[in-house]
C-alpha cells in the first residue's frame, strides 16, 4: 500500500499512464529498486518523506525491478538503485546510487521547485543584472516571509553592500540565520566594514596617505563605479601588500564573491591581484 497519494507502485502494465503520460501534468520520479538491495532500503524512505513533503510537487514511482524487468532494459537500468525524474514523457535528470538526504532533496526542488525556491531565483536574476534596489525588494519580501531563509539573506547582504549600506550589513550579519550560507556572508564582512568606516569625513592625517586611497575606493563602490574602485584597491597594494593586515585584498574577494566567478570584472581584477600578490 502506498504511504502517500503521491507515491505509488508501478508495473509494466500500468508505467504508461502512471509515469510517461502523468509526467505531462506533474513531474514523476521513478525508484527503481528490489527488495534484496541494502541502498534500495536506505534510499527508498528518503524519496517517499520528500513526495510526501513536496505535497504534489513530484509524484514518486517505485518499480520492483525484479517483477518488472522489461521496464528495467527499457530504461537501461544496470545497478540500483536507479532513479529517473520523467517530465513531459521523457527522462529530465537521474542518479544511481543512495545519496544523502541533501543530495536528493535538491534532485527533486530542480524538477518543480517551490514558490521559495522560484522568488529566491528571481532575486538572483535582478542581482545578476546589477538591479540592487529592485534584488533588496524581491529578498526582503522573501524574509516578511519565512526570516530564516538564508538564501534570501545572502542575496539581501550582497544588495545591502553594493548600495553602501555598510551599517545595515553588518547588523545582518549579526542575525544572520543559519545555513551554508553562512560561509560566503562572511566572506562580505570586510567590505561591510569599508562602508561604515567611510560613513564619516575623509581621514587628514598625513601620515597614512593610503588611508584616504581607501576611503576614496569605498566611496566609488558606493558609486557604482567597481573598475575604478578596485583600480584604487590594487594601488594600495602596490604600495604596501600587507596595509591592514592585507584588508584591501580582503575588500577585493568580497566584490568578487559578489559579483561571481564569471563577472568579466572578476577575471580581469583577480588576474590583476594575483600579480600584485605574488
Amino acid at each position: 500500500m502506498a504511504l502517500s497519494e503521491h507515491i505509488q507502485d508501478v508495473s509494466e502494465s500500468t508505467f504508461e499512464q502512471d509515469v510517461v503520460m502523468r509526467s505531462h501534468e506533474v513531474p514523476v520520479v521513478v525508484d527503481f529498486w528490489a527488495p534484496w538491495c541494502g541502498p534500495c532500503r536506505m534510499l527508498g524512505p528518503i524519496l517517499e518523506r520528500l513526495a510526501i513533503e513536496g505535497g504534489g510537487r513530484f509524484v514518486l514511482a517505485r518499480v520492483n525491478v525484479d517483477e518488472n524487468p522489461n521496464l528495467a532494459v527499457r530504461y537501461g537500468v544496470q545497478g540500483i538503485p536507479a532513479v529517473k525524474a520523467f517530465r513531459d514523457g521523457e527522462v529530465d535528470s537521474q542518479f544511481v546510487g543512495a545519496q544523502p538526504e541533501g543530495t536528493v532533496r535538491r534532485f527533486v526542488e530542480n524538477l518543480s521547485p517551490s514558490p521559495a525556491i522560484q522568488a529566491v531565483a528571481k532575486g538572483l536574476s535582478l542581482l545578476g543584472t546589477r538591479h540592487w534596489a529592485e534584488a533588496e525588494a524581491s529578498f526582503r519580501d522573501i524574509l516578511l516571509e519565512d526570516e530564516t531563509n538564508a538564501a534570501a539573506a545572502l542575496g539581501l547582504l550582497k544588495t545591502l553592500v553594493m548600495q553602501g549600506k555598510g551599517a545595515q550589513s553588518l547588523e545582518l550579519l549579526g542575525d544572520f540565520p543559519g545555513g551554508t550560507e553562512w560561509a560566503e556572508a562572511l566572506k562580505l564582512k570586510p567590505l561591510a566594514e569599508l562602508l561604515v568606516e567611510a560613513e564619516g569625513d575623509p581621514p587628514g592625517d598625513d601620515s597614512d596617505p593610503l588611508a584616504a586611497q581607501l576611503h576614496r575606493a569605498a566611496e566609488l563602490i558606493k558609486l557604482g563605479n567597481l573598475p575604478a574602485a578596485m583600480d584604487g584597491l590594487l594601488d594600495i597594494l602596490r604600495q604596501e601588500k600587507r596595509y591592514r593586515s592585507g584588508f584591501p585584498k580582503e575588500v577585493m574577494l568580497a566584490l568578487f564573491t559578489i559579483l561571481g566567478d564569471q563577472d568579466p570584472l572578476t577575471r580581469q581584477y583577480r588576474d590583476e591581484l594575483a600579480s600584485v600578490l605574488f
